[in-house]
């Protein structure tokens, strides 16, 4: 059965470095997985992709190399289930607000006795390069449990939250934090009330045992973030990179200006 090299760098304490896949097609997929990141995240929640192309997706990124992750829309046994059932090496659930929510996670990702995740599914074995019966016996070990704190309710009961036996990491969601505390959403600032909460949740992670993730824009804020002991990093997402690209090609030939940014990261 293969490793989820994801989960063990960030047990040894190590950074991992991943972004985002946003565009409803699995060729996307086919060539991100093959520039160097160690995990590619297919975003669920604000996109229109839908299970059957995230699991297309899964078994590409799986047999590419890189860990297939998903971010889900919504806190949902159901869609939890579905996801790992379909290939997943791990899930990321947004908008964890209370050590019950966190619970109700673990409860949904991980097989008996740490869960209640149902028997069932072929796909998750086939991107583990393994038959069923073992990758029912591993797959506890195997699976990445992300919760993010993305709201300042979250971050008040961050202590609550990231003691639940089960999870991995936490992932700070930069833009819906500053919403939630009245401030413009944008990916980082240097406003004291941002500063303070990301800070507090970086600090209860590593009291707590486990990885601190966000999500930044390129790759100097990865780096910076890095050597303020952040591991699990997101870098913008595969339309965002495509955008910026465009436009410096564009920018670099006067061929004007263009359209005003879409991409959020």
């Amino acid at each position: 059965m293969k490793t989820n090299h994801v989960k063990a760098k960030l047990k040894r304490g190590e950074p991992s470095i991943g972004t985002w896949l946003t565009l409803p097609d699995s060729m996307s997929a086919r060539l991100m997985a093959r520039a160097g990141f160690d995990w590619l995240t297919v975003e669920l929640e604000h996109t229109p992709i839908t299970f059957e192309t995230a699991a297309q997706d899964f078994a590409i990124i799986a047999a590419t190399g890189p860990a297939p992750l998903v971010r889900i829309p919504w806190n949902s046994a159901e869609t939890i289930k579905r996801v790992l059932d379909t290939g997943a090496w791990g899930i990321v659930v947004p908008m964890v607000n209370s050590r019950a929510e966190a619970e109700a996670v673990v409860d949904a990702a991980l097989y008996a006795p740490q869960g209640n995740r149902s028997i069932g599914g072929y796909s998750h074995a086939a991107n583990f390069d393994t038959d069923a019966a073992t990758y029912y016996a591993k797959a506890n070990e195997q699976i990445l449990v992300v919760v993010m704190i993305e709201h300042i309710r979250g971050v008040e009961r961050a202590d609550e939250i990231l003691s639940v036996p089960g999870i991995d990491a936490v992932f700070i969601g930069p833009n819906d934090l500053h919403n939630s505390m009245g401030l413009k959403p944008v990916f980082d600032s240097d406003d004291k009330r941002f500063v303070d909460a990301v800070a507090h949740v970086l600090k209860t992670a590593k009291a707590n045992g486990i990885a601190a993730g966000i999500h930044v824009v390129d790759a100097p804020a990865a780096q910076r973030r890095m050597a303020e002991g952040f591991q699990f990093i997101a870098v913008a997402s595969e339309a965002g990179m495509m955008l910026a690209k465009a436009g410096e090609i564009t920018k670099a030939l006067n061929l004007g200006a263009g359209k005003p940014a879409l991409a959020k990261y």
